[in-house]
């Protein structure tokens, strides 16, 4: 019921489809050419789905596919599972183009076809937040997706024209990634000529077995760590790869969600590791930007490389999963009805009025009109 990537690629074609069953997010960081993005339970009735074909049926890592060609197969269609999921794909892709120097284009194409839309937006979100300053020592943190990826290479840009001295380094903590994904993430850096240091710790495993939230106590762990190794090398800066979709995404998330009016900082000074701070250069820049540079690049990347991701029930809650892809189809939505709604929403944060906000919180002390009515 299983199917290799070389079984897959002695095959003609025409005779078979892919179907991804991976979340929106997930696909967007990286897909297979030609596949169909299909929810599972969606198959059966999708216009999208060729039932005449064999259908390949493709997840993260060959897991949870399994059932569901298992499932197909009862219900009478010709399916398989794609062995090792997107990620086997990916590596295999990747071995294909190890020989191939594409890093001077990749290089060029940042300075030429995306100047305008990614370097200029970088660069005018380093001086208006003023993210980098004169002997700072920052560690680019990066996590092997398509956002981190990029922000490794503005920065290798960005000292190529720096006007005052400051260093970098390119971090990439390994939490316990699977040897696949780990892979996937040294030669995507080995491709694109980014000079990683790796650190292992077992965040994965320490969380694996936490039943309320384990991906929000990753999340924080994570941070907690990388803040604790950069400081260890010397640095004052760690650099996160939130975009600008990410922004707009998180404000109106806070305002439904949480009830509370809030944003994303382009900048934060760490609570718990003095004389250290968060950036975030890649704050200006459209999340569209991105993949159309990773696509027109022809670069694959992971968008999570939990090794738990595929059977970890909070990664794959559909109801924490509908959250945020809830609030992109929402603006996606409003877009329609106002063209400028996401700049609104980015720049409502930059223009609140306390004159009409009946009250708000200042350095965790609560204030209300009525102090000074």
């Amino acid at each position: 019921m299983e199917i290799t990537i070389q079984e897959l690629k002695a095959l003609d074609e025409s005779k078979y489809q892919i179907i991804d069953i991976r979340s929106e997010t997930e696909v967007s960081h990286g897909a297979i050419k030609g596949a169909v993005n299909v929810q599972s339970d969606d198959i059966e009735t999708s216009d999208s789905v060729d039932k005449d074909k064999k259908l390949v049926i493709c997840c993260s890592r060959g897991k949870a596919s399994t059932e569901i060609a298992e499932r197909l197969c009862d219900e009478g269609y010709d399916a398989v599972s794609l062995k090792g999921g997107y990620i086997s794909w990916l590596l295999d892709v990747m071995d294909e183009d190890k020989d191939e120097d594409v890093c001077k284009d990749i290089e060029q194409s940042i300075r030429k076809k995306f100047r305008k839309s990614i370097w200029c937006k970088f660069t005018k979100a380093i001086n208006r937040y003023e993210l980098v300053k004169e002997g700072d020592r920052i560690a680019v943190c990066i996590s092997g997706g398509k956002d981190s990826m990029l922000m490794a290479k503005l920065f290798q840009e960005l000292k190529l024209h720096n006007k005052f001295p400051f260093e970098v380094k390119f971090l990439v903590m390994d939490p316990g990634y699977s040897p696949e994904n780990r892979k996937v993430i040294e030669d995507n850096a080995r491709k694109l000529n980014i000079p990683i240091q790796i650190y292992e710790s077992d965040i994965f495993e320490s969380v694996f077995n936490v039943e309320k939230s384990p991906c929000y106590l990753c999340a924080r762990m994570r941070r907690g760590h990388l803040y604790s190794y950069a400081k260890k090398m010397g640095c004052n800066k760690i650099a996160l790869g939130h975009h600008y979709d990410d922004v707009i995404e998180t404000i109106l998330m806070g305002m439904l969600y949480g009830a509370q009016v809030q944003t994303m900082m382009p900048k934060l000074h760490s609570t718990n590791f003095e004389g250290m701070e968060l950036i975030r250069p890649l704050y200006l820049v459209r999340e569209d930007d991105i993949k159309a540079w990773r696509d027109y690049n022809d670069l694959h990347f992971i968008q999570c490389a939990c090794k738990f991701t595929d059977t970890c029930s909070t990664c794959n809650n559909e109801e924490n999963l509908s959250k945020r892809v809830e609030i992109k189809e929402l603006i996606k939505e409003l877009k329609k009805v106002n063209p400028f709604v996401e700049g609104n929403i980015f720049k409502s944060v930059e223009n609140v009025n306390l004159d009409t906000v009946v009250a708000y919180k200042q350095k965790g002390v609560k204030h209300s009109f009525l102090d000074n009515y």
